[in-house]
């Protein structure tokens, strides 16, 4: 998912380079919805993984 946020990032970029406004801000909007799910995920089974040991 992770791998999903920074593809849609340089996407982003590129877009942005090349004048398309409304490409690049959805497709960083894309990224930042995918980082934010996969930041989510990461500290549940963080989380999870301690309360396992513990």
């Amino acid at each position: 998912m992770l791998q999903y946020a920074a593809i849609f990032f340089v996407i982003a970029i590129i877009a942005a380079v090349f004048g398309f406004g409304g490409i690049a801000a959805g497709a960083a909007a894309i990224a930042k919805v995918l980082f934010f799910i996969f930041l989510v995920i990461f500290l549940v089974t963080l989380l999870l993984g301690v309360v396992r040991r513990g």
